[in-house]
């Protein structure tokens, strides 16, 4: 695997979430990455065989999370054990995707995880139009993470 390395930007804000104590330094996982990447594939394959607007949401920000779990193998982190392990995966996926196509995307990750905790702990189930955003973000990151050089 060919990763592009971190910016001196992208490894100080990634180095303040460690010491933060929101991730955890370990060492790069070329499997794991592949695995996780290969599930964020497998979910969006399916997204066009699914009707109910709600079960693609909860799919679309699978492939999210999965992909922002392969960017954290292959660079050798992944999120520390205890609440907020999402929301920190959104702050590493900003701090990664800091430049066009995919910063905007990764911002999404939070509204798409505050969206999803709505309707899995509130019972407020997600729109038409939201779980097309999701989608949208979904992809994004996906070809984001391939571009970086995260392989299948």
């Amino acid at each position: 695997m060919a990763l592009t390395p971190l910016t001196r930007v992208q490894q100080a804000t990634v180095l303040a979430l460690v010491e933060a104590g929101r991730l955890d330094a370990v060492p790069a996982d070329v499997a794991r990455a592949t695995s996780f990447l290969r599930q964020a594939q497998e979910r969006l394959d399916q997204l066009t065989l699914l009707t109910s607007v709600v079960v693609r949401y909860g799919i679309a920000y699978d492939a999210c999370h999965d992909t922002g779990e392969a960017l954290l193998a292959a660079y050798g982190f992944r999120t520390t054990n205890g609440p907020g392990q999402h929301e920190a995966l959104g702050r590493y996926l900003r701090a990664v995707f800091d430049k066009p196509p995919a910063d905007r995307p990764a911002r999404e990750f939070d509204r798409l995880r505050r969206a999803r905790n709505q309707d899995r702990y509130e019972a407020k189930p997600v729109g038409a139009a939201a779980t097309e955003k999701a989608e949208q973000v979904a992809r994004t990151l996906f070809d984001a993470a391939v571009a970086r050089g995260i392989s299948l």
